[in-house]
This record gives C-alpha cells, structure tokens and sequence, in this order.
C-alpha cells in the first residue's frame, strides 16, 4: 500500500510541475507566440517514466518471456521514429499549454493506484499511456495532441489484453482452428475425429492449446497492419479495412498451421507436431499471414485505382 501511494503521490509532483509550466507559459504566450520546450519535455517525460519504472521493468520482462508480446519491443520504437518524422511539422506548431492534460495525469496516476491495489496489470500498463497522453496534452495543447495521437495510441499496443478478454477470445480461437483444420483434414483424406479442441488421429492426438488458438498471430498481425497501413497507405478507410482483414487471415492462417501439422505428424513423422519443427511452422504461417496482409493492401489499391479511372 505504502509503496503504491508513493508511486501515486511522485505522479501528481509531475502533473503539478506540468501545471506551474502552464502557468508560466500562459503569462507569457498573450505578449508572444509560444514555443514548445523540448527540453523540459523531455525533462518531464523522464520523470513520468522514472514513476512507472516499476511497471515498466516488469512490462518489459513479459515482453521477453511471453512469445504472445513479442512485438512489444518495437511498439515504443516504431511510436519514437513516428514522432521524430513529425519534428519539422511539430516545431512549426504554436503549442497552447492546456490545463486539462495536467487533469488526465492526475487521472492516470489514480488509475496506477487502482490498478496496483487490485493487481490488475493491464490498468497499471495503460495508466502510463494516460500518463503520458495527457503530459503531451498539459505541454502542447490539444494541436500538438492531434499531431503525435497516431503515435500514442500505438502505445496501447504495449501492454498485453486483460487476462479474462484473452480467455474469453482464445477458447473460441481453439475451437474454430481445430475445427477447421479438421475439415481441411478430410479434404486431405485423413481420419479425424474431433473432440471440443482436440484432434484424434490414428497415431496420435493433436491439441490446439491456448498457444494455437491464433491469437498470438492477431495480435502481432493486427499491430503490423497499423504500422504498414501507416507508412504506406493515405486512404484512412483502406486502413481500417487492413486492420479488420487481420482477423480472418490470422484464424485462416493458425488453421492452416495445425493443418499442417496434422499431415506432417500423420503421413511422415510424428515428432514433427512438436519440438523445433512445431515452432518454426509458427513463424513461416505468420510470415505467410503478413505477406497475404501486403498482397491484399495491393489488391484493394489497384481495385481502387481501376474504379477511378473508370470514373
């Protein structure tokens, strides 16, 4: 309990030094234009991640460990090298310190103490987004907000799913690719009986786990379709469409994976449903799944361009 309210009350000594900030910027913008300091920026931000460093170290360990947060690691990257590309646009804004971010902080740090009093860990990772959503807010205002939310909302991406979402998706994602893949194991002429999400075949038993259940590859599938539509797509609803379509190619492609397997384990060796070959068949499906995801960007655009060329 100390500890956390500790944390709590070093989060509101930022917001109230991002508050004194506002004060004085507030003075002094009605004689000149303001100018975004990048310096107590960067000044405040090591403070707010010198507050949630704990939550940080231990986000940052379950990237590491957690095969499903693999792509944690390149969120707060690929969210830095978005905003450094934004710099000249960001340095020609006429920043307008708003006291409401100084609020949102405040309402992050309640969040932090909430989420670690009931040990809720996806409310203690996204406190610091907050945190940080409105540190931005309180500086430059809600233009410099609109400017760098691309950036931040991708933050989000950083902490995994609440534990009762995720076992609410995943038994339903087991169930559909095993399923599936049984269908596609009739096609290929194999006896299958399925049971809920295992497959009993006349060797062996294949069990689609929560680890097979897709959700790993939705996940990172989903986060990758945001980043390349980003860098290589204008049209915002074409954007929106990528994003969605990573949910059929992400079920599509974890079916197709126990598929796979189940040939393999069946016509040539049953060590192959397990071990090393098991894990590399994860990463060759996902990478398929991203190269359908480009392929279909292709698709839509060309389709698009036809249709306005065609008036």
């Amino acid at each position: 309990m100390l500890q956390y309210s500790f944390k709590l009350c070093r989060a509101l000594q930022i917001g109230r030094r991002c508050y004194d900030i506002y004060s004085m910027t507030a003075g002094v913008g009605t004689a000149r234009k303001a100018v975004l300091r990048w310096d107590q920026a960067a000044w405040l931000g090591a403070l707010l991640i010198g507050a949630y460093a704990p939550v940080l170290f231990f986000l940052g360990r379950q990237w590491y460990n957690d095969p499903d947060m693999g792509h944690g690691f390149f969120v707060p990257l690929v969210s830095g090298y978005i905003v450094w590309q934004r710099k000249d646009q960001l340095a020609a804004l006429d920043p307008q310190p708003d006291w409401r971010g100084f609020l949102l902080m405040i309402y992050g740090a309640a969040q932090l103490l909430i989420g670690a009093l009931g040990a809720e860990l996806f409310l203690t990772r996204t406190a610091f987004v907050i945190s940080l959503i409105g540190l931005v807010w309180m500086l430059g205002g809600a233009t410099v907000l609109r400017k760098l939310a691309f950036p931040l909302f991708l933050l989000f991406f950083m902490a995994p799913i609440p534990a009762i979402i995720y076992s609410r998706i995943t038994f339903p994602l087991q169930l559909l690719a095993s399923r599936l893949a049984e269908n596609a194991l009739v096609v290929f002429q194999i006896p299958v009986i399925r049971e809920g999400n295992v497959l009993e075949l006349a060797d062996q038993k294949l069990s689609v786990v929560e680890a097979c259940s897709g959700i790993r590859s939705l996940l990172s599938l989903s986060y990758l379709s945001m980043v390349y539509g980003y860098f290589f797509e204008k049209k915002n609803w074409l954007r929106i469409g990528l994003f969605l379509s990573t949910i059929p190619i992400a079920i599509v492609a974890n079916a197709s994976r126990v598929t796979l397997t189940g040939v393999l384990s069946e016509e040539v060796n049953p060590e192959l449903a397990e071990g090393f070959f098991h894990s590399a068949s994860g990463w060759v499906i996902f990478m398929i799944a991203l190269v359908i995801l480009i392929c279909l960007h292709q698709l839509l655009t060309r389709a698009w361009g036809r249709a306005e060329a065609r008036g």
